[in-house]
């Protein structure tokens, strides 16, 4: 049994093809299931799709990782080579230290950032209830987690950081004199837009306005903020009204196009507007960017703000590496433990099954005594006498078995195993 990971993220692929690559998170059911049957042998999968990263990982042959890199591409629309310029293909020990790594927020854009965690218990139990979670991704997982855990509780990896939403805010101070005085639209309910609007009502604009494909989600946000609550359909008549947006939604498709940017710039005769887009694929098309009174900023545009304070927190770096590590040595001696080539996994469990034939034998051979009307106790003296013979007979064998030197290296194996005093 082999891991790996296959995937492209924000270090290694540009915005618009990881937007490529983006899955919702009710997607990834009948994705996992598509990418199963592809494939003659099916592996354990697990699909991660966030923002910043698309990551398949497997445990399985690992004869699927080409045929896996060749799926990923068809479902992104790009050839094979494409996806191979920008991909990342770890096995087994790498493969774990990548994973423990994300989950630990050391992979993120924002170093310690904890959203990933969540994330990556979303995708794990996606892939469970598609049945495609097995043992071995399944342990990787919970692994992962218990790091992640010991990371966030043993080091100051998260102190300091600054989130996307926050730098946004930020930004946005930085455009403005006083972010009291603008208005800001939020495109989209989920948790970075809820995460954005907490943290620019704590600067109390003068208006907060939320929309939303479902108007009952929008509503239930809006009213934690005193926000007023707009139709998406109605994004083009009302941007105007806004010197702020920030949006993100999982449409396939940009929910603000050039053009109503371009009518909105007039009607507010060009008074500049702030503009972030936190969603792959994009919400706002990328020629809004070279607008002249527009300031846009996708999630890679966050980057260079969201690294303040990196510095301080390289000593707490160093200690969650050195937690990933141990967690890495673990869980490798728990595969190797597994592989029938080196672990103890197959023989305890051809142990096992040769103690319930032997058990079954001599239970079967007692109810035909019992049934001819033998007396219970001379049944019962039998069946023990059977089961310990079985049991006993390949290691008294063994014993008297080879040379001087093999009998007494069996003897001293003997005595630890069967007459050893109880702790």
């Amino acid at each position: 049994m082999s891991v790996w990971a296959l995937g492209i993220n924000h270090h290694t692929a540009p915005l618009d093809l990881r937007g490529r690559f983006a899955f919702a998170l009710d997607q990834i059911q009948p994705t996992l299931h598509g990418y199963r049957q592809s494939l003659a042998r099916q592996p354990e999968a697990t699909l991660l799709s966030t923002c910043n990263r698309t990551e398949l990982y497997g445990a399985g042959d690992q004869s699927a990782v080409e045929p896996t890199l060749d799926w990923l591409a068809s479902m992104g629309g790009v050839s094979p080579h494409v996806l191979r310029d920008h991909a990342y293909i770890l096995r087994e020990d790498q493969a774990a230290r990548h994973a423990f790594r994300v989950a630990s927020g050391l992979d993120s854009m924002v170093l310690g950032e904890a959203q990933i965690l969540g994330q990556m218990k979303d995708a794990v139990r996606a892939a469970d209830e598609a049945g495609a979670l097995g043992t071995t991704l399944h342990q990787l997982f919970q692994r992962s987690f218990a790091v992640a855990k010991q990371v966030r509780t043993s080091t100051e990896i998260g102190a300091h950081s600054i989130s996307m939403t926050a730098a946004a805010v930020r930004l946005a101070g930085q455009l403005f004199e006083d972010l009291k005085d603008i208005k800001v639209l939020f495109v989209g309910a989920g948790e970075m837009i809820e995460l954005a609007a907490t943290h620019f009502a704590a600067k109390t604009p003068r208006a907060m306005a939320i929309a939303n494909r479902t108007l009952e989600r929008g509503e239930n946000l809006a009213s934690r903020f005193g926000a007023q609550v707009i139709r998406l359909a109605d994004i083009p008549d009302r941007l105007h009204e806004f010197d702020a947006v920030v949006s993100c939604t999982a449409s396939t498709l940009p929910i603000i196009g050039l053009g109503a940017v371009e009518r909105a710039l007039k009607r507010r005769k060009h008074r500049p507007m702030f503009m972030v887009d936190l969603a792959v694929p994009r919400d706002i098309e990328i020629e809004v960017k070279g607008l002249d009174d527009v300031f846009l900023y996708t999630v890679d545009d966050l980057a260079s703000v969201v690294q303040t304070g990196r510095d301080n927190r390289q000593a707490a770096v160093a200690q969650a590496e050195a937690i990933i590590d141990a967690g890495v040595l673990s869980f490798m001696h728990w595969l190797e433990q597994r592989d029938p080539a080196k672990g103890v996994v197959p023989l305890i469990q051809q142990i096992n099954a040769q103690a319930d034939a032997w058990r079954a034998a001599e239970l079967a051979r007692a109810k035909k005594l019992l049934a001819r009307g033998e007396p219970v106790e001379a049944v019962l003296e039998a069946l023990s006498k059977g089961l310990t013979q079985k049991m006993l007979h390949g290691t008294l064998a063994e014993l008297h078995a080879g040379d001087a030197e093999t009998r007494a290296a069996t003897a001293q194996t003997v005595s630890r195993l069967f007459l050893r005093e109880k702790s």
